[in-house]
């Protein structure tokens, strides 16, 4: 548990977020967030599952034991892909990369049930996405800007953007969604 508050100042630190961004994003308060960094504090799941998400890493980046040096290559299988929390209702993420603490980068195969969507509340966060759409529709509003992708279809853009995803086609959507972090 000792170790969730370094690794949480650590990635907040990197995505460079202030404390009050964070707390906005993770809907979780800014005294909380400093508690729980400096280890006066340990959050409840419910709380680390929303900074998680805040921080679009999985709830095992914070209480994984990093004991073993990071391995410099990961496979996954077909079989085996590891289902990815995601704060969004009808999306379905089952990871294709290795750990998103490891690497800067991270991807899954992604469903995106007919009518589901990323919400009322744009997003916004550092880094990259890459979304490569392989069966189905999928709709991205980028700052504005509409982009209707078709199976065969990618999009490329910067996180910091506001950005909205939906599928408002009749069945599901799949894709392979990449998220690279800033450094």
């Amino acid at each position: 548990m000792s170790s969730i508050g370094p690794k949480l100042r650590q990635l907040r630190q990197q995505q460079r977020l202030s404390l009050q961004q964070l707390a906005v994003k993770a809907d979780v308060s800014a005294a909380a967030i400093h508690k729980i960094e400096r280890n006066d504090m340990v959050p409840t799941i419910t709380t680390l599952l929303k900074i998680a998400a805040a921080l679009e890493q999985p709830v095992g980046y914070f209480i994984d034991h990093d004991e073993d040096p990071p391995e410099l290559a990961t496979m996954t299988t077909a079989g085996h892909r590891a289902k990815v929390f995601t704060p969004h209702r009808g999306l379905h993420l089952a990871g294709i990369s290795g750990p998103y603490a490891q690497f800067r980068g991270a991807a899954a195969v992604a469903t995106v049930d007919p009518g589901a969507s990323s919400g009322a509340k744009l997003l916004t966060h550092p880094g990259e996405e890459l979304v490569y759409v392989t069966e189905g529709a999928m709709v991205v509003d980028i700052a504005g800007n509409r982009f209707e992708l078709a199976a065969g279809d990618s999009l490329h853009f910067i996180g910091d953007q506001p950005h909205h995803w939906a599928n408002e086609g009749a069945v599901p959507a799949r894709a392979i969604w990449f998220a690279l972090r800033d450094k």
